[in-house]
């Protein structure tokens, strides 16, 4: 009996595809059409295995190849033959109905963040526009999208924070992340380079975009700044954001930048009060200061009538 490979289910997905979909669309698809488990093999990570394989099959050219691939950003794959005039209408209606902005993306990480058990922080978005910038570009690069704080007191119990205090180890952890809708070889070094300037003040600084290019040296590449850098991934998801994940962990910075959050603190307003909420909060040993920090989803239909209202997902 012939086994049922990676190409097998791609086939069996795209055939049934009006449009050409990503690879992580395939693979979800898949899951959803319970064709995962008439897989013969899977391996620790087979929703990247099935990225690769549909990367180098259409990246061949070669006529007997099954797949081929459409646009950059994100890379869309169609069976061989598809007629791409449909894909170019697809993309003209796609870019008329999907208009949201970068900013957008924020209340979506901002969700992800307070819920996923590695960050459960509070967070505030910093606003570039209140930064006071006498010299042109004197500020270029010096401030986060979003900074994050998670408190001691959020996972202990009242009597282990006061133990904490009486014997001065009550401390909290500070996040630094830079949003972008899509990465890729085009923009990525800038984006990284710009999050590693804007991160050392934290205890880790991540890289945080909707897409990405799922090209294994794309992937390579990443994994490699990651390394010498030590700024963290995470993959947004907006369909839903609890299943957003750190596809690459941030190196944990113990000795903060003093003189950048001095800097930042003087320079922009939205980071000095995020600072000032952080002492408030730290000797109450509470949230006395929560309205200040951005707002979160509490509810799946909150979410759902975010996305619809800024047009996130219209394809």
């Amino acid at each position: 009996m012939k086994k049922y490979t990676f190409i097998d289910l791609a086939k069996e997905v795209l055939s049934n595809s009006e449009q050409p979909l990503s690879a992580n669309d395939v693979w979800k698809k898949a899951v959803e059409l319970n064709l995962v488990g008439k897989l013969s093999s899977q391996g620790k990570t087979p929703d990247k295995t099935l990225g690769s394989i549909l990367y180098s099959n259409a990246k061949d050219g070669d006529e007997n190849s099954s797949f081929i691939s459409l646009s950059s950003r994100p890379v869309l794959y169609a069976l061989r033959g598809y007629d791409e005039r449909n894909f170019v209408l697809h993309q003209e209606q796609s870019e008329n109905k999907e208009s949201f902005h970068e900013t957008d993306l924020h209340k979506i990480l901002c969700s992800y963040v307070k819920s996923d058990p590695h960050f459960m922080c509070s967070t505030k978005t910093i606003r570039h526009e209140k930064s006071s910038n006498r010299v042109r570009g004197q500020n270029s690069w010096l401030h986060p999208d979003i900074v994050g704080v998670r408190y001691p007191f959020e996972d202990y119990s009242e009597g282990t924070v006061k133990l904490m205090d009486s014997m001065s180890k009550k401390t909290c952890k500070l996040f630094s992340f830079e949003m972008k809708r899509e990465l890729g070889f085009s923009n990525l070094r800038e984006v990284y380079f710009q999050a590693v300037s804007n991160s050392s003040w934290a205890n880790e600084g991540y890289l945080v975009a909707r897409s990405y290019d799922p090209d294994p040296q794309f992937e390579d590449e990443m994994r490699r700044l990651n390394s010498a850098f030590g700024i963290g991934f995470i993959r947004l998801d907006t369909e839903d954001y609890l299943q957003s994940e750190i596809l690459l962990s941030a190196k944990d910075n113990e000795n903060l930048d003093w003189n950048t959050i001095d800097r930042l603190s003087k320079a922009n307003k939205d980071f000095k009060d995020f600072a000032e909420s952080i002492v408030m909060n730290m000797k109450n040993g509470l949230l006395v200061v929560d309205k200040l920090y951005d707002e979160t989803f509490k509810t799946e239909e909150e979410f759902s009538e975010y996305i619809k209202d800024k047009k996130i997902n219209i394809f």
